[in-house]
């Protein structure tokens, strides 16, 4: 099968791309926003979401699109709303008329918003940003396609050895300030969270692709609780602390969610612990593979604010 995946450099699609390459043809597009090369041994053609002749010579060629191309993250989509739709929705929106064969569109759990209960894919949502708000928008594009949606959890873990890791997220933050600041500062702490090691998109990827499933499904490991997130990591990291203030006010999500359909449907289960995402992160900074844990480059936010990207 010849694969597709646009936007495939990145953090989740750096295993993405181990995985299927193994039994697939892959070509990877992408724009190297956050990196300087690519260097795994497939196919690779630089370019933007925007540039539609080289997607459409691309779409020609092969059977499946992995389209994982987004802003990613509140903060990094409030810094220019209209680019944000422009990148996350309507390019999907490209997709969807171009394309008629097998899609992968990675979506996110955050459309919940802040709800109570255990939500699937038919209760409500509730996007409370720019960034989720753009997701819903992409899903309705995908509306009544071969595709497949995965709202994803909230990521963590490390997905490959090239791809730039994300520092940026709950679990993969704490963990190194732990190591590095000797104490996790916990924002009120109650918040739950559906986690999901980046690894297991791949794993959900591989399992589904050529299945004939198609529309929203839930995808994460388990629903944490922020503050019981910084237990299992103290359990690791004894020498540290947790500091608990106020929740803030601008990351107002709170919500747990069912991934049965997946499972219902298509046999899949995500099974890789937190336990492990915690253990490689820690392997990585208490070997100093990273030399500066506080570079801008590990937060979305924080890198394309500095490089006046958007």
């Amino acid at each position: 099968m010849n694969i597709l995946i646009v936007g495939g450099a990145g953090y989740v699609g750096g295993g993405i791309v181990d995985k299927l390459k193994v039994n697939h043809k892959v070509t990877v597009f992408d724009s190297l926003i956050y990196e300087e090369s690519y260097r795994k041994d497939v196919e690779f053609v630089y370019g933007d979401i925007r540039e539609h002749n080289k997607l459409l010579e691309l779409f020609d060629k092969n059977d499946a699109v992995i389209w994982l191309a987004a802003l990613v993250g509140d903060g990094a989509c409030a810094i220019n709303p209209k680019l944000t739709f422009e990148i996350n929705a309507e390019s999907v929106k490209f997709l969807a008329d171009n394309f008629k064969k097998r899609i992968v569109f990675l979506s996110t759990c955050s459309v919940y918003g802040a709800q109570d209960g255990l939500l699937d894919e038919e209760s409500s949502i509730n996007p409370l940003s720019e960034y989720a708000s753009s997701k819903v928008q992409a899903e309705e594009y995908l509306a009544g396609t071969n595709s497949i949606i995965f709202r994803l959890g909230t990521l963590f873990g490390i997905s490959d050895e090239f791809s730039r890791i994300r520092l940026d997220l709950v679990v993969n933050i704490l963990v190194t300030k732990a190591l590095s600041e000797g104490k996790l500062t916990v924002f009120g702490g109650e918040q739950w969270r559906p986690l999901l090691h980046v690894n297991d998109v791949a794993n959900a990827i591989n399992h589904n692709l050529e299945s004939n499933i198609t529309g929203i499904y839930n995808l994460h490991y388990k629903n944490f609780k922020i503050i019981d997130i910084a237990q299992e990591i103290i359990n690791k990291i004894p020498s540290a602390t947790i500091e608990t203030t106020p929740m803030k006010f601008q990351d107002a999500r709170n919500y747990q969610v069912s991934s049965e359909k997946i499972l219902n449907d298509a046999g899949f289960k995500a099974e890789i612990s937190l336990s492990t995402g915690i253990n490689e992160i820690f392997d990585l900074i208490s070997n100093k593979r990273i030399k500066n844990v506080n570079h801008k480059r590990y937060s979305n936010q924080n890198f394309l604010e500095e490089n006046g990207i958007l």
